[in-house]
């Protein structure tokens, strides 16, 4: 190191003003590189669905916010870790913040499922209410595990998609039924289908090859994964908005000064009121992307909603028994 400190007094004369100048500014450079901290944040989801822009939005506002002391990578696409893997990157700290699907982790915590209950909470007024009683359990469970929840944002809710026109739940029996949590398993179950796990990157290549013949999701995955070139129907059954859930390792966190927690915390606040607004639009602009190529949009049946309705109660009845004394709390709150 001295050796470096000599040379470089040596050779200081004969540098030009501006050189000197570019020298200058690369070591302020480098001092100020070496203050910043730079965090990932994974998604399961393109780039261009709404979730992922606004997650993209929130790290510019922490980047702005923070003075560029804290810039976070956003990671779309199931680019850095598959949607499974994500909430144990975070927990573990492979990854400081990272996007969830909350019903994905039913079977390990029943009340991140409660948002996948069909026909529980089926607009956006209720889910609202239904996170809102949701929320304070969420809090206290992340925090045993180690993690913060920044905040949450709804799916539209949720329709069925199918290859064939469908009068009542009787006709999906049979069906190669995509699954991607345990609530859409289930369902499957209750119908007759065949519950095929397949995660929303994957979907594509899963109807192209007939692995998928039916389809329980949103107007914004349909798009995403242009579910029209492969399935024909999409029934609105309205029967619940999951939620995506931004969660960060709490170590990271605290390690943030003051002023940088804040800045995360605000961006994030702002990131929730944005997300389910966006969600709201999506969901009125992606049904139409559907009909603009050829996919039968309607409302379903009498008899294939009251059978989904069916299988709702059965589902939330079951969900209670296992839930327990939090699955009460959550449910007396919710129903208030």
């Amino acid at each position: 190191m001295k050796r470096r400190q000599f040379n470089l007094t040596l050779a200081a004369p004969a540098l030009s003003a501006a050189a000197a100048t570019v020298l200058a500014a690369g070591l302020t450079f480098g001092t100020s590189a070496q203050a910043q901290t730079r965090w990932d944040l994974p998604s399961a989801y393109p780039a261009t669905n709404f979730h992922s822009v606004n997650l993209a939005q929130f790290a510019t506002e922490v980047d702005q916010a923070s003075g560029g002391k804290l810039k976070i990578t956003v990671h779309p696409g199931a680019s850095l870790f598959k949607a499974p893997e994500i909430k144990r990157a975070v927990q573990g700290g492979q990854a400081q913040v990272g996007e969830i699907l909350l019903a994905a982790y039913q079977n390990e915590w029943q009340m991140f499922g409660a948002d996948g209950l069909p026909f529980l909470a089926t607009s956006y007024d209720e889910s609202w209410k239904l996170y809102q009683a949701q929320k304070p359990i969420l809090q206290r469970k992340l925090a045993e595990q180690g993690m913060v929840l920044l905040y949450t944002v709804p799916w539209p809710p949720q329709g069925i998609y199918s290859k064939k026109p469908l009068a009542s739940a009787a006709d999906l029996r049979g069906s190669k039924w995509r699954a991607y949590s345990p609530a859409t398993t289930r369902i499957a179950e209750l119908v007759g289908a065949q519950p095929v796990t397949v995660q929303a990157a994957e979907l594509s290549q899963a109807l192209a090859t007939g692995v998928v013949e039916a389809n329980m999701t949103s107007g914004a995955t349909g798009v995403d994964s242009k579910l029209y070139e492969h399935l024909k129907f999409y029934y609105d059954v309205q029967a619940w908005l999951p939620k995506n859930a931004v969660i960060m390792n709490k170590r990271a966190f605290d390690a943030l000064d003051a002023p940088t927690r804040d800045a995360v915390l605000k961006a994030a606040a702002a990131a929730e009121q944005r997300g389910w607004e966006a969600s709201k639009k999506v969901n009125t602009d992606t049904l139409q992307v559907l009909r603009n190529n050829g996919m039968t949009v309607e409302p379903p049946s009498a008899q294939l909603k009251a059978d989904m309705q069916k299988v709702g109660e059965t589902m939330v009845k079951e969900w209670l028994e296992k839930a327990g004394p939090e699955g009460a709390e959550l449910m007396s709150a919710f129903r208030k």
